[in-house]
């Protein structure tokens, strides 16, 4: 665990919060869509990654308010890439589902922006990418501790 009083170790959880903090801002401009928000890709991503949901679990999972979620999903219903369906068990809900031309966004999205990511990764040398590469696993668990 680092030691936020040690001078290195508060400089080195720094640097990793500024560089992951930028690198991530600069992967998430890397979009196929100019027409979807930041917010709207998020939102069809959760949907990859958890599956079909209501809004109000959307709005928890991306940290929004409920209104602003249901103005998000209206807009993606308008666009296509959702669809609203019942509630298997509570008539009054619906459940926001991804359809294909979602994922067929998200599928060049995510090739778009590994391409960037590995043309960024070209430009470092071998010891470096290797680091990188041992990194991963790690930075991985992080992200979802």
């Amino acid at each position: 665990m680092p030691d936020m009083s040690r001078s290195e170790d508060a400089a080195a959880v720094n640097a990793l919060r500024s560089a992951t903090m930028r690198l991530a801002r600069r992967i998430k401009h890397q979009r196929v869509d100019e027409s979807l928000s930041p917010t709207e890709m998020s939102v069809l991503g959760t949907l990859s990654r958890c599956g079909s949901a209501t809004p109000g679990e959307l709005a928890r999972k991306e940290h929004v308010q409920p209104p602003s979620m249901t103005r998000i999903v209206a807009m993606l219903e308008g666009k296509g890439l959702v669809r609203m369906e019942p509630h298997p068990g509570d008539r009054r809900q619906k459940v926001v589902t991804r359809t294909e031309l979602a994922d067929e966004v998200l599928e060049a999205s995510r090739r778009k922006r590994n391409a960037w990511l590995a043309e960024l990764i070209g430009q470092l040398d071998e010891e470096d990418w290797a680091r990188l590469r041992a990194a991963a696993p790690v930075l991985e668990k992080l992200a979802h501790l």
